[in-house]
């Protein structure tokens, strides 16, 4: 009883030192990460540097395509900006949109104006969801995109047919439009679209892909075929390359959310790590399985046992269970010597009239109620002072 209720005194807060000890793994394994986050995205940045643009020999440039148009006669030309690209859109031109999705909602309704009545060729590259349905209207991205990349045309569009298997793939595409060719299909859903103008020879054509623009693969499957015949049939093309500083037509209540400048199925994919952590969690939950006691392979002093657990007590700040532990014990050892069964040490109704009766100048019932039943101390002090209360209670009953 001495020992436990000493409890806070023995008790011992973590130094610093030992703090560091614990956290220095955690916090060399974040640095190591952030290092490698930095590392992939400088690799990551070089490696998009020049992302289909026409006068870039990147691998993921398109400059190999813009040559072979070079030596059929069509012209290239780049543009940046959306008012370029809207001056540009023709009858003998070909207007290709690099990344349609870094266009404002407002800026895709300024182009698709330009581009409906001009009689020539809209290409776009890989519009999602975001793009599509203002650039081509009753057009509509899939959330989940195609797992293959060689797909066959299916379709009776004739630049399709001549060109046969190709690099597509990507973002799938329905359509309402009537007229409309649906080739390269992935489970049945287009991954390149062919939507003819309601007046006028002019159409869009919608790549769920850009693979084959790229130079590493204007040389595999008929992906050399295919870009020349949508990008060559015209005498002119007009490469927009949209950027983010261009704020032309842009306003101030047009700017992407957070969530728009997620990629597509980001929900999806976060749903699947969620139930792939609650599967590991009961994985690991049923591995370990039932809790089972065991006797301790030696005997350790019931003095290092108190002081542990007063070290526990006092490391989760928990008074009201070492307040119990003190006031069950106490009962425990008192049941006894009053005449009352152990079983029933814990029922006020059974306890306290016994050490009324045996005790004479220890107050009124309220007073024992209180100090074998009450509620826990509000601070260590008070429990130190229980414990010494309680102490003083058997040391009494115990007197002959």
């Amino acid at each position: 009883m001495t020992t436990e209720a000493q409890l806070p005194s023995t008790a011992a807060s973590p130094t610093a030192r030992q703090i560091w000890t614990h956290a220095r793994g955690v916090a060399l394994a974040v640095v190591a990460l952030l290092a490698a986050a930095v590392a992939i995205a400088t690799i990551r940045s070089d490696a998009r540097h020049g992302t289909l643009d026409p006068r870039s020999a990147d691998p993921k440039g398109s400059r190999a395509v813009t040559e072979l148009l070079a030596d059929r006669g069509v012209d290239t030309r780049v543009v940046t900006t959306l008012e370029e690209a809207r001056a540009a859109a023709a009858a003998d031109t070909t207007l290709l949109v690099a990344v349609p999705d870094l266009l404002t909602h407002r800026q895709q309704t300024s182009l698709r104006s330009s581009t409906a009545g001009s009689g020539g060729r809209t290409v776009l590259v890989a519009p999602g969801s975001w793009s599509v349905e203002k650039l081509v209207p009753g057009v509509t991205a899939d959330p989940a995109t195609s797992l293959d990349s060689e797909l066959s045309p299916d379709c009776a569009l004739p630049a399709a047919q001549r060109a046969g298997t190709a690099d597509l793939g990507g973002i799938r595409y329905t359509t309402t439009r009537l007229g409309a060719d649906e080739c390269y299909p992935s489970e049945r859903l287009a991954t390149l679209l062919r939507v003819p103008e309601t007046t006028g020879d002019g159409d869009t054509v919608v790549l769920g892909a850009p693979d084959i623009l790229y130079n590493e693969r204007l040389d595999e499957q008929g992906n050399a075929s295919l870009a020349l015949q949508l990008l060559g049939s015209r005498p002119h093309l007009v490469w927009y390359l949209p950027s983010l500083s261009d704020t032309s037509a842009d306003a101030a209540d047009d700017e992407r959310g957070f969530f728009d400048l997620l990629p597509s199925g980001w929900i999806w994919g976060t749903l699947q790590l969620f139930i792939a952590a609650a599967l590991a969690a009961l994985w690991r939950a049923r591995r370990l399985g039932p809790l089972v006691p065991e006797k301790l392979p030696v005997a350790i002093r019931a003095s290092e046992t108190v002081e542990g657990r007063a070290r526990l007590y006092r490391k989760a700040n928990a008074r009201d269970r070492a307040a119990a532990a003190l006031r069950s014990t106490t009962r425990t050892r008192l049941a006894p010597l009053v005449g009352v069964p152990v079983s029933q040490a814990h029922a006020p109704e059974a306890l306290l009239p016994a050490l009324s009766a045996h005790l004479h100048n220890h107050g009124d019932g309220q007073t024992l109620h209180t100090l074998l039943f009450g509620p826990p101390p509000s601070d260590d002090a008070a429990l130190i002072a229980l414990a010494d209360q309680l102490d003083a209670l058997e040391r009494e009953v115990r007197r002959p």
